[in-house]
């Protein structure tokens, strides 16, 4: 009897396992698929659905989180929307996740796409398309504005990591510089901050300890 009732009880947990893996794995796609089809702008105009969605819905990440995974984004190849829906994905429900996720974000452009392509031509010549879309883009300005406003908070909270956003913006801004090597470079002036900070904790804690042997 104790056999079978432990039997059973692995049963019922497996079962239960089973049954949350295939409910994330559909709110992993369900979730990617809406944003795919509400963002309109590319992967930084995904930002606010990003926001709404993984960090304040399903809690699947943080602001600093998702900051790490579009600066990786940018730096592989690849849209960055799918990209960072992939490392998400991975980060949620493992290789399973990842695919699902990017399965997700994709799956609205390739239908509409595949929808225009068959049964329109010349779709955004239309004038009441380009009205349409012009304002769009006015209302994804927004979202976006608010959206890097938010990030904005938690990613730049002290002074080095304000010189590295100015001098990063000025870079972007003034000149041609590969986003890709804007970032590897930012990356390595926070190394170079990290670094500097340590030493300062290393000598701060041996002067500590020097003074209190002196006053022993």
């Amino acid at each position: 009897m104790a056999e079978e009732q432990t039997g059973d009880m692995t049963e019922e947990k497996q079962t239960n396992r089973t049954a949350h893996g295939a409910g994330l794995m559909w709110q992993l796609y369900w979730a990617w698929f809406r944003m795919g089809l509400f963002t309109f702008g590319g992967g930084y105009a995904m930002l606010p659905m990003i926001q709404k969605e993984v960090i304040d819905r399903y809690h699947w990440a943080d602001e600093e989180e998702v900051l790490d995974y579009y600066a990786v984004g940018q730096c592989t190849p690849g849209a960055i929307a799918v990209n960072t829906a992939t490392f998400i994905g991975c980060k949620v429900g493992g290789t399973a996740g990842g695919i699902i996720s990017t399965l997700g974000v994709v799956t609205p452009s390739l239908l509409i796409i595949s929808v225009i392509a068959a049964l329109l031509q010349n779709f955004a010549d239309y004038p009441a398309v380009q009205h349409a879309l012009a304002g769009i883009r006015v209302a994804v300005c927004v979202l976006m504005f608010v959206s890097v406003e938010k990030l904005l908070k938690s990613g730049v909270k002290d002074s080095p990591s304000w010189i590295i956003f100015g001098a990063a913006f000025v870079l972007s801004y003034f000149t041609k510089i590969s986003t890709v090597i804007l970032v590897v470079l930012a990356g390595a002036a926070g190394l170079a901050v990290s670094s500097v900070r340590k030493s300062r904790k290393l000598r701060r804690q041996a002067g500590q300890s020097s003074e209190e042997e002196e006053h022993r």
